[in-house]
């Protein structure tokens, strides 16, 4: 179930023939991809879709229900945004499927816009964390580059050092630490110490006080 052309899918598991069929109009009308599955055991045998995605998941299914879905898909590292629909739901069920996550947890019958609505928002917050996480990765892979010496000389200058004392730290001279800084700079795509040190935040090097 990879989309190569990247648009937003919108998955539905719900035992009801008839509320599939309804969401996947509804979601065809708004240009929406859709795939729906009638139980939980049919969703979870297909690789989830390469591309910002939701899961709209009934609570109550054959097998395995709502909640257990969602921890499965958790316990998976799968971090697809999930909305939850039912026509039995009670507090105690809805505190827990959003403690752990869901972004709405609709009570049948619900209204159309609502749903949409619900949709918008968890393909919105999937864009969002697929974005943060490639950026992350990509910061990863520019210091996984660096060489151990100028990864020590980042470190150095994150923490203030000025160029004659990071040569003394390192046992080396200040012409040297220079190169090592102007290639740490170049290498990991900051336009200033600052950028660097909201890097180093990032990766864990230094942590805030």
């Amino acid at each position: 179930m990879v989309d190569s052309t990247g648009a937003p899918r919108v998955f539905v598991i719900d035992d009801d023939a008839n509320v599939r069929a309804a969401i996947a109009g509804l979601l065809k009308s708004e240009g929406l991809g859709c795939q729906t599955f009638g139980t939980a055991h049919e969703f979870l045998q297909n690789p989830i879709v390469d591309g910002p995605s939701c899961l709209v998941l009934d609570m109550r299914l054959p097998g395995m229900n709502g909640l257990d879905v969602q921890r499965e898909l958790a316990h998976a590292g799968v971090r697809i945004p999930i909305i939850f629909i039912t026509g039995h739901g009670d507090i105690a069920m809805t505190v827990q499927a959003m403690k752990a996550g869901a972004v709405e947890f609709l009570t049948k019958p619900f209204r159309n816009q609502e749903l949409l609505d619900a949709i918008q928002q968890a393909l919105e917050r999937d864009r969002t964390t697929r974005d943060q996480r490639a950026k992350n990765e990509e910061l990863h892979t520019r210091y996984d580059s660096l060489t151990s010496r100028e990864r020590e000389v980042m470190t150095l200058v994150v923490a203030g050092l000025l160029n004659k004392q990071i040569a003394g730290e390192l046992g080396t001279s200040e012409t040297t630490v220079k190169n090592h800084r102007h290639q740490v700079m170049e290498k990991m795509g900051a336009d200033s110490v600052a950028d660097l040190v909201k890097m180093a935040y990032k990766l864990g090097i230094v942590t805030q006080k």
